[in-house]
């Protein structure tokens, strides 16, 4: 009998690793990691003026990209040989 370690049953991906977890799981290890690396020094905290300006990038950002006709989900577009 052989059994796939690394597959789940009939799926596509491994149930290993984080992402497999139960979604509070996750957020308790995630919170963990995080008030350790508060303690630590090491985690960064933004000011109130880092946090406008990385909204006003990430606004401009998109709204070119949304003029340009570009999103998240647009494709290229095939071109027709002939």
């Amino acid at each position: 009998m052989s059994t796939d370690k690394g597959k789940n049953s009939g799926g596509k991906y491994s149930k290993r690793g984080f992402a497999s977890m139960d979604k509070d799981k996750q957020r308790e290890i995630a919170s963990k990691g995080g008030k350790a690396a508060h303690e630590k020094g090491s985690a960064h905290r933004f000011t109130s003026e880092e946090a406008s300006l990385a909204g006003q990038k990430g606004g401009a950002a998109h709204g070119k990209n949304a003029a340009a006709g570009e999103g998240r989900q647009s494709r290229p577009q095939k071109i027709a040989k002939g």
